[in-house]
């Protein structure tokens, strides 16, 4: 009579009833958060005192924080990206981005043990054949993959090896579902969707790998220096699940104060001022010929993946939404609401509105997405409060595609927030917008707002 592997057996139930477990602790977890805030609305309403209102509302979202730490913290996998995502100076409350920031790149990491199985595994060879140092210790660990530093036998150069774990979405495209149906008017389903296929192509490094390739030689094609340094790629040692890349010495963009004020310079100084602007102008100087002139760019931009030196996931836009999404650009740097009106038809944003003054609110809602400057006197955008034009607007259709662009400008108005820069990318990116638009017949001489511009296209291109 043949033995039974009572192992084997537990094994195999366990993974079956994973999915389930997971989805019992998202939901659980998920309804006590959002009950939360609903008893708290209702409690919150009886107290007319305002300053009285925002303490109890401060306190409200410093709990939340908690329950939303955990929860991401303890799945894991997509819902630590979740956390990169919501967890921005301008879009969150202030009490969840305190608690939400410090899993950008400090997520809980996979056991050495593991990591070890899956390189020797890609690379066909033994860590001690490869590499002269291999650090057990990750410099981060994110959603879907974490970061080691070592160095190769021989080299004199230090180098970075990823790695990469699971993740699932559809819960949480189910509970977006709900909430655009109850609480936010705003295709949150499409949203997840554009997750859920850039979440499948961070399981392939080679796909990485050759974007890495083509973002560095545009960058450096289109600049006398480019604007950021992309890490080169060591082409032998790349797999689907490995990934050998150059070690780049830098500042994690969270630390940017700290290192100043340790360089004994003032935080709040014109000099730290002066550095955090040419910062921000690199970062938006290079997302902008990314998104509007190739449209093929880093879409996945959280703090973590940014450093600032001491001496990734990309999209590729497709060319009518590049277009409609640069004469968007032009309408919100020039503040017209008509052009913002045919651009939302253009990209596909299909709104519905009861506004007497819809073509105003359409701009508001393109200046609140779209752009990272901030309304004379506001420190804090607050997207869904009840003045907010997606409040008073409701986007019935918003693109897949679209949302890569909408999560890059939120980085970059989280980051101006931080910094404590109020600018405007849509103004930067003006110059770029009218050379994509130009370059495709959408745009006459006649059209370019100034003549210096006219020269310089004369120059280039004639």
């Amino acid at each position: 009579m043949p033995l039974i592997d009572f192992k084997d057996i537990q094994e195999k139930l366990s993974s079956q009833f994973r999915p389930w477990q997971r989805s019992f602790q998202f939901w659980v977890r998920a309804a006590d958060i959002y009950t939360g805030y609903k008893v708290f609305q209702l409690r919150v309403s009886l107290v007319k005192d305002v300053e009285k209102q925002e303490a109890m509302w401060e306190r409200q979202h410093e709990f939340a924080a908690d329950k939303i730490y955990a929860m991401c913290s303890d799945l894991g996998g997509f819902f630590l990206k979740i956390a990169q995502i919501i967890g921005k100076p301008d879009l969150a409350p202030e009490a969840w981005v305190r608690r939400l920031v410090t899993l950008c790149d400090r997520a809980p990491a996979t056991p050495f043990d593991t990591v070890k199985l899956v390189l020797e595994k890609e690379l066909g060879r033994s860590i001690e054949d490869i590499f002269e140092r291999f650090d057990m210790e990750p410099l981060g660990s994110a959603s879907i993959a974490q970061v080691h530093r070592a160095r190769l036998k021989g080299d004199k150069s230090d180098i970075v090896v990823k790695d990469l774990m699971i993740t699932d979405i559809h819960n949480l495209q189910a509970f977006a579902l709900y909430m655009q149906k109850t609480d936010i008017k705003f295709d949150l389903f499409s949203v997840t969707k554009e997750m859920e296929k850039q979440i499948g192509y961070e399981f392939d490094f080679k796909r990485e790998a050759n974007a890495m390739e083509r973002i560095r030689q545009f960058l450096y094609e289109n600049n006398k220096a480019s604007p950021v340094v992309v890490p080169r790629v060591l082409k032998d040692m790349v797999s689907r699940r490995a990934l050998v890349m150059e070690y780049i010495d830098g500042i994690p963009i969270l630390n940017l104060g700290d290192e100043i004020a340790q360089r004994g310079i003032n935080p709040g100084g014109k000099i730290a001022a002066a550095a955090k602007q040419n910062i921000l102008k690199s970062l938006t100087l290079a997302y902008g010929q990314m998104i509007l002139k190739s449209g093929f760019f880093h879409a996945d931009p959280h703090p973590g993946n940014i450093l600032i030196c001491k001496g990734s996931k990309v999209k590729d836009l497709p060319d009518k939404l590049r277009l409609g999404y640069a004469n968007l650009v032009l309408a919100i740097a020039d503040h017209d609401p008509v052009r913002a009106a045919e651009s939302y038809r253009e990209l596909g944003i299909d709104t519905v509105s009861k506004c007497k003054n819809e073509q105003q609110e359409l701009l508001r809602l393109a200046e609140t997405m779209f752009d990272t400057k901030l309304p004379p006197g506001v420190s804090m955008l607050q997207p869904f409060s009840e003045d907010s034009s997606i409040k008073k607007i409701s986007v019935e259709a918003f693109p897949e595609e679209l949302f890569s662009v909408l999560r890059t400008v939120h980085l970059l108005r989280g980051l101006s927030v931080g910094l404590g820069i109020n600018y405007s990318c849509a103004e930067q990116w003006r110059p770029i917008a009218e050379e994509a638009l130009y370059l495709a017949g959408r745009l006459k001489d006649t059209d370019l707002k100034t003549r210096s511009r006219r020269r310089r296209f004369y120059r280039r291109f004639l």
